[in-house]
């Protein structure tokens, strides 16, 4: 990675500095030269000192310490420290669902921290970034890249380019280790986002509708059959209740014509109305295929089999969306399949969904994707690695690379996640299901961290182009010293 060294150019701040007790509003500046607030920016002591005598640091200071970094916010070595204020770090609580910091595992605290450290010197008076138009790559303690760079009105940029940046409030300032600078957000590194259910030119898709499809109600109503109505109502209460509703779908999948390999299934459903409290609605498959949409109801519904075949978290959106992938790949033929769907358990949740009735919601639909499957991909590389126990280590193509497309159309799943740590991507912990790209890997946007436990780990991952080539699942071992 490219670095720059100390400029000896007149001082200058993003915003201006007015003395010692800063301002952490950003000032736009017809250039990054002093403009007469009489400060040198030089702070005179270490940046481990300084945060910890700054009100507005209060929490970093915690946070090194819970950490255990004072050695790289104190030690003589030069470093750039990217500085998190209290806001940053109380928005990172509320939207990492921490009530404190204490709450954070230490190492994802650790990394965080480390990601926030430059391993060397960078004023915005050096010339190179000074006169540069494009972001600069820094190498950082975590091991992953963070950008630098400034826009037309010389305000500071991180990760200026990438899928998420940030502006610096306050810059240039210097303490006797190093330089800070000032951010009111916790930043992180995310690759520039790809769409990945963007298909590939020779692939096709295909779309399937209910056979049939009701509801059925608890409590009084357990005897009424509802298929004539327009909308499916699922809400889970306590006790089998006059408010407890399942629906109940049925497709078959020999209706699926195109020719091809499948490499996606998706069942999608349309919302008249949905609290979307954030909880779970699980899709079952049900044994029976006989029911009739005017003759089912509560007591003569077969019940779902265990467990769930997909799940999802209900918001406010416009269809909910179920992959059936795995489930459709666990499948022996083609054929007639039942689905149930549930609300998370005693969530009283109300979902009022839109059947295939409905004359303005779509109707319920299972969408193929369908790809020619004549492409091939082999998987190059997968050497392993090893990490310090309770620390981290970003992902590269050296620890695994897969060929036969180009990065951002080769598709990775987590099949398993660590026993013994996380892995994440930009400022997501990423769980079984979730996908990512060649590219991420490529540039350095996954990073495992260990729990502080264990002696070994794994990963296992699957892969896919657009195109419909796959790799089975492939294990990633993992060494904890």
């Amino acid at each position: 990675m490219r670095s720059i060294k100390s400029g000896k150019l007149a001082t200058v701040l993003i915003p201006v500095i007015m003395g010692m007790g800063m301002l952490y509003s950003c000032t736009i500046q017809e250039n990054f030269e002093y403009e007469g607030s009489n400060s040198t920016g030089e702070l005179g002591i270490s940046a481990l000192s300084y945060f910890k005598n700054e009100d507005s640091f209060s929490m970093l200071s915690t946070a090194i310490e819970l950490a255990g970094l004072d050695e790289l916010y104190e030690r003589s070595d030069i470093s750039t420290y990217i500085a998190p204020t209290n806001a940053a770090f109380e928005a990172y609580l509320e939207s990492n669902s921490y009530a404190s910091l204490e709450d954070i595992p230490v190492p994802i605290l650790r990394n965080v921290l480390k990601y926030h450290i430059v391993t060397d010197k960078v004023l915005f008076t050096d010339p190179e970034l000074f006169e540069s138009n494009f972001p600069i790559a820094y190498d950082t303690e975590s091991g992953q890249t963070l950008f630098l760079s400034h826009n037309p009105s010389f305000v500071g940029l991180v990760n200026q380019g990438t899928s998420k940046q940030w502006e610096i409030s306050t810059s240039n300032l210097e303490p006797t280790n190093g330089v800070i600078h000032i951010v009111n957000s916790i930043v992180y590194f995310s690759a520039a986002s790809v769409n990945l259910d963007e298909l590939d030119p020779s692939v096709k898709t295909d779309t399937i509708f209910p056979l049939a499809d009701t509801y059925i109600n608890g409590g009084a109503d357990a005897g009424k059959n509802f298929g004539a109505l327009n909308l499916l109502k699922v809400k889970s209460v306590t006790g089998d209740g006059d408010f407890d509703r399942k629906a109940y779908l049925m497709f078959d999948l020999n209706e699926l014509e195109q020719e091809g390999v499948i490499t996606d299934l998706r069942f999608q459903i349309g919302i008249s109305f949905t609290h979307g409290k954030n909880l779970a609605m699980n899709l079952y498959q049900i044994a029976d295929t006989t029911w009739t949409e005017m003759g089912l109801n509560w007591n003569n519904a077969t019940p779902a089999d265990s467990p769930p075949v997909a799940s999802i978290i209900t918001a406010k959106v416009d269809a909910f969306n179920f992959d059936l992938t795995d489930f459709y790949g666990k499948q022996e033929k083609p054929g007639k399949i039942s689905l149930m769907m549930d609300g998370q358990e005693k969530g009283d949740e109300t979902n009022d969904l839109g059947s295939k009735e409905h004359s303005s919601i779509p109707a319920p639909m299972i969408i193929a994707t369908i790809a020619t499957g004549e492409s091939s991909l082999d998987l190059l590389t997968n050497s392993g690695f090893s990490v310090e126990r309770g620390n981290s280590f970003a992902l590269s193509k050296e620890i695994v690379e897969v060929s036969g497309a180009s990065a951002n159309d080769i598709i990775y799943t987590v099949e398993e996640t660590p026993s013994f740590g996380w892995l994440i991507s930009g400022a997501t912990t990423l769980k079984a299901g979730d996908r990512f790209t060649q590219n991420d890997i490529d540039v350095l946007n996954l990073i495992y961290i260990n729990n502080g436990e264990g002696s070994e780990d794994r990963l296992v991952l699957s892969a896919r182009d657009r195109a419909g080539a796959k790799l089975d699942p492939f294990e990633i071992t993992i060494a904890i010293l």
